[in-house]
């Protein structure tokens, strides 16, 4: 994995909703320990793909972002898409929660949806400096 454009994407994509980039982690896990992290912190007693903490301080965009890559293969499997498509997507969601979108009602996640194809769509895109 090239972690320079990935890390170059997730700066284009903060930059292109004009904000700033703080300290971001991505910590890529298996089910068990994103499970233990969602009992522990938002007593959840479910499996899933992402969790993100969310340390923005106005403008600037910073947190730590925990993803299972074991959700996201199967994820891959049952959506029919490549593994690294899915990793894409789960990324550009945590990134997009630490922008202020929310996924809870059906209008927020469609525009989540929305806006994670849009900035997918940023990742091969090359910028001059």
């Amino acid at each position: 994995m090239d972690t320079t454009k990935y890390s170059d994407w997730v700066s284009r994509i903060i930059s292109s909703e004009n904000k700033v980039v703080g300290p971001i982690t991505f910590i890529f896990c298996d089910d068990d320990y994103l499970w233990d992290i969602n009992m522990k912190y938002l007593q959840h007693d479910t499996y899933t793909d992402i969790i993100t903490f969310d340390y923005c301080e106005g403008n600037s965009i910073s947190g730590d972002v925990f993803i299972s890559l074991d959700r996201v293969e199967d994820n891959a499997h049952d959506f029919d898409v490549e593994f690294h498509m899915e990793l894409k997507r789960v990324m550009a969601h945590g990134v997009l929660h630490l922008l202020g979108y929310k996924d809870k009602s059906e209008k927020d996640a469609l525009l989540m949806r929305q806006k994670e194809n849009e900035k997918i769509g940023m990742f091969h895109v090359e910028h001059s400096k």
